[in-house]
């Protein structure tokens, strides 16, 4: 399902939380589960993936990660601001220790003159540590945007290792 050198990146993402004894939880809304898919496609991921958020909606967003309807009403649900409360949020709801947040216009419809195709915002905090927050336009199709979403997100979390 997942390329090979994504899959080892991952694998070793998973090495060094285990190392670290670190718990991780995802909130996705335009990967719609794609990080989590691919962490768990490792066999013996469980003991560093503790849950993944699918918070496709702004409905879902607000329900699940307590994200204020005014905030998305404010900002737009593709923002810096909301993927950093989707971050927050899932750290808040979860028992792990380092979350990661994905929120974006993968395509091909929904961008607009402020936010094209390809936008994505990411955010991982951990406990006791300031929050990362990214920002990317991806070229390519709605599957190249999502696919580079799970590889930048994989990023933001290494971040966070030993």
């Amino acid at each position: 399902m997942f390329a090979l050198d994504l899959l080892t990146r991952a694998e070793a993402l998973l090495g060094a939380y285990r190392q670290a004894g670190l718990r991780l939880v995802t909130a996705e809304s335009c990967t719609g589960g794609l990080v989590a898919g691919c962490l768990t496609e490792i066999a013996g991921s469980s003991d560093v993936v503790e849950r993944g958020f699918v918070t496709y909606s702004n409905t879902a967003k607000q329900e699940m990660l307590g994200i204020p309807a005014e905030l998305i009403a404010r900002v737009g649900a593709v923002s810096a601001e909301v993927a950093l409360a989707m971050a927050e949020g899932a750290l808040a709801r979860s028992r792990a220790q380092v979350a990661v947040s994905i929120t974006g216009i993968a395509g091909p419809g929904g961008a607009t003159a402020d936010k094209p195709i390809g936008l994505v915002h990411l955010a991982s905090c951990r406990q006791g540590a300031g929050p990362l927050q990214v920002r990317h336009v991806f070229p390519g199709d709605r599957a190249a945007v999502r696919l580079a979403s799970v590889e930048a997100a994989l990023d933001l979390l290494f971040h966070w290792t030993p």
